[in-house]
């Protein structure tokens, strides 16, 4: 049997990072994915996807990536259910997402901007690239 999803899209909010009892991280995520073809009108509709993310990969995916950032995934679809406050069966389908990709550059303005404020954080202090090689011994990596 195969249970294979790839969707690229956008993110329609920040990643909505928690962590389970265990530590373990989740992130939970809808993703706004157009389809390949035109409505009647002539529009393009899109389709809202729930997604789930687990451990580093959840935790890298809130930190590099914002609401509007367009990002590919490949996963599984997975179905589950729960009872709601009134007794009521609740049926859900999403994606778990295994892997993910940022399909476009950070914008100049950020990466200038973190630039500038990396420069001011370092100006001064002993700690300056200077160019030159660094001396490791073997024994100080932690691999």
């Amino acid at each position: 049997m195969i249970n294979s999803v790839a969707l690229n899209g956008r993110l329609t909010r920040d990643v909505d990072l928690r962590y389970t009892m265990s530590g373990i991280a989740v992130g939970q995520f809808t993703l706004a994915v157009d389809r390949r073809f035109k409505s009647k009108s002539g529009n393009r509709e899109t389709d809202f996807i729930s997604c789930q993310i687990w451990r580093k990969s959840a935790e890298n995916l809130a930190n590099y990536a914002h609401k509007g950032s367009l990002i590919g995934i490949e996963g599984r679809i997975q179905t589950r259910t729960y009872d709601n406050k009134q007794g009521q069966k609740i049926y859900v389908t999403e994606v778990i997402a295994e892997n993910f990709s940022l399909l476009e550059p950070k914008p100049a303005q950020q990466t200038d901007d973190a630039r500038v404020s990396s420069n001011r954080d370092t100006q001064g202090t002993k700690n300056q690239p200077s160019g030159k090689p660094i001396d490791v011994n073997d024994d100080d990596l932690p691999f």
